[in-house]
């Protein structure tokens, strides 16, 4: 499962607005018409389906109990999975 928060570089605790401005950054750097990159198309989907989930109340909080479940269900996989990420940002691998 992907993080969405991550995706679109918030915070749990972000508002609805500032979801929304941060998706509007993202997808208009990401946005496949504009970015050559090779990865940019997935990027983008990534930060659609990111939007999608956070922008909806009743999505967002399945999710976070999902979030909050898992954390606590493998917190062992969790923190892996959480510096594997810290670490590929760091040197973007």
């Amino acid at each position: 499962m992907s993080d969405h928060y991550a995706a679109l570089g918030l915070a749990s605790s972000a508002t609805l607005a500032e979801v929304k401005k941060a998706y509007r950054q993202k997808a208009a750097y990401y946005h496949p018409d504009r970015n050559d990159a090779e990865d940019a198309a997935d990027r983008f989907r990534t930060i659609q389906a990111a939007f999608d989930v956070l922008s909806d109340t009743d999505k967002r909080q399945a999710y976070d109990d999902n979030r909050r479940r898992n954390l606590l269900d493998n917190p062992l996989e969790t923190a892996q999975g959480i510096w594997h990420n810290y670490f590929k940002n760091i040197f973007k691998t």
